[in-house]
């Protein structure tokens, strides 16, 4: 006992140090595509449609010495923490056989429901991140309703936030083929590809959503993104443009090019955004560093200086 107190103290001063590395956690790491997150940075809206996130980080922080005090005195959670391809098999065609496997009983309702009883108990563990549940739910309503492209999508969803992008694609596919005309399907398809390093299969099916849906932004910012991978920027930039403006469509592309390590190509586009908005301050400011990396020291533009209130040097010297 003595032992389990002066743990159960440790675990108590962690969640000191947990709360203290909140904010520090919140800023640092980030869930999603990298890619994604960069453009979604400029306001941009990128990446798959989901039902869900995963939960608030710095509630996950600061819970989590309390459910491992919760372990230490033998209070153990009798829910599934991880699915494996193995465990992924035991969803893909559930029958009325697999109800006596009791690793699965607590992630299931008996099932008496309909298809879309357990769509909406699916779509439900899905919004709160239960992703093991919402996988067992959604794979029973697809079960008895093969054509039920709703649930086809969100289990592809779920499957995709666990890292089973196999499987995930393989339900996104099921779904496109009962709504051939889907185009949020025909996007996280084409997104979830995007993030595998399949580029050309992702643009192949970006360009059919976006065919569909020509004003969605998320689905023309996807495109746009596929596109840089291939090489073929000016799409790219055409598609940023539509989704979000032709400053914003430079700015993306350039910021793609960046990261690519294509910097005289991104300077082009910066340029381009400047001659738009004379003193926007991320075309400026990325001038700046590129210039000075390229060795085009006598080129450096210098960001905007601001006043105290708050008007650039362009602007004080249009007077």
């Amino acid at each position: 006992m003595r032992t389990r107190t002066i743990i159960a103290v440790f675990i108590a001063f962690l969640i000191t140090i947990a709360v203290s590395a909140v904010w520090s956690a919140s800023t640092t790491e980030r869930d999603g595509d990298t890619d994604a997150n960069v453009i979604e940075d400029s306001g941009a809206r990128a990446g798959a449609v989901k039902e869900s996130g995963k939960g608030n980080k710095v509630a996950r922080i600061v819970t989590a010495p309390f459910k491992a005090l919760g372990r230490l005195f033998g209070h153990k959670s009798d829910k599934l923490q991880r699915m494996t391809e193995k465990d992924a098999e035991k969803f893909a065609s559930v029958g009325v056989e697999r109800l006596g496997d009791s690793r699965f009983d607590d992630q299931r309702k008996v099932i008496s429901g309909s298809a879309r009883d357990h769509l909406a108990a699916g779509r439900a563990y899905l919004k709160n991140g239960q992703l093991n549940e919402a996988i067992g739910e959604l794979s029973t309503a697809a079960s008895l309703d093969p054509k039920l492209a709703e649930a086809l999508g969100l289990l592809a969803i779920a499957f995709d936030q666990k890292g089973l992008h196999d499987r995930a694609k393989e339900s996104y596919e099921k779904a496109i083929r009962v709504e051939p005309d889907d185009a949020q399907a025909l996007n996280n398809l084409g997104f979830s590809l995007y993030q595998n390093g399949n580029y050309r299969a992702a643009v192949d099916k970006l360009k059919r959503a976006a065919k569909l849906a020509p004003k969605d932004e998320r689905i023309l910012n996807n495109l746009g993104l596929a596109l840089c991978r291939v090489g073929k920027f000016d799409d790219a930039c055409k598609n940023f443009a539509r989704a979000g403006g032709e400053l914003t469509g430079r700015i993306n592309t350039a910021t793609m090019l960046e990261r690519m390590g294509r910097d005289e190509e991104a300077i082009k586009y910066y340029e381009a955004a400047r001659r738009i908005d004379a003193n926007n301050s991320i075309a400026l400011r990325r001038l700046a560093d590129l210039y000075q990396r390229t060795g085009k020291t006598a080129q450096v533009v210098p960001p905007p200086a601001i006043n105290h209130a708050g008007e650039t040097a362009a602007v004080i010297a249009e007077r």
